[in-house]
């Protein structure tokens, strides 16, 4: 068995998403993780649908035994969140997040231009992307053929946070 495959088990038997991994240069093993919408964590993991540092240490203790029986070389493993710029990979992904805006990167130039910002959507034979800051309400369709990288646009809202903080005190 692989260790791909190995990594994809033991993280999707413990009720997470495999969003990435990376195996880099002097034997680090980059594990990104991300909870499952609808799905229910034990107490101690908190609840909310964001990563925690307890799922991260829950699966990190699992995956060592699981890489350990399978005899993967490595030298150091990391299991973190993917990011408020998360990476869209496979086609449950993309359904995830629709309606929300993504930057997409084309394998091949499309109007001359292989950087897109829009919101995603579904139709035709795959997707959309209803361009941000066109007027005329212009959309393109691609495949996921079609796309080299497609990633979550960042939101950042401390305004946010600071009106929550004081609802609450």
């Amino acid at each position: 068995m692989s260790w791909q495959i190995s990594v994809e088990r033991t993280v999707a038997g413990l009720g997470f998403d495999l969003v990435d991994v990376e195996r880099s240069a002097r034997g680090l093993l980059r594990v990104f993780i991300d909870r499952i919408p609808g799905h229910v964590y034990p107490e101690a993991q908190g609840d909310g649908e964001f990563v925690t540092v307890d799922d991260c240490e829950v699966v990190t203790r699992q995956l060592l035994l699981a890489l350990e029986v399978d005899g993967v070389a490595y030298e150091r493993l990391e299991v973190s969140s993917p990011g408020i710029d998360r990476l869209l990979k496979k086609e449950a992904d993309f359904d995830r997040f629709l309606g929300q805006s993504i930057d997409l990167k084309l394998r091949l130039a499309f109007q001359g231009r292989k950087h897109w910002r829009g919101l995603l959507g579904k139709g035709g034979e795959g997707w959309t992307l209803a361009l941000e800051g066109d007027k005329t309400g212009s959309e393109m369709n691609f495949r996921l053929d079609e796309v080299q990288e497609a990633r979550l646009v960042p939101i950042i809202d401390f305004k946010g946070r600071r009106d929550k903080a004081r609802a609450a005190g």
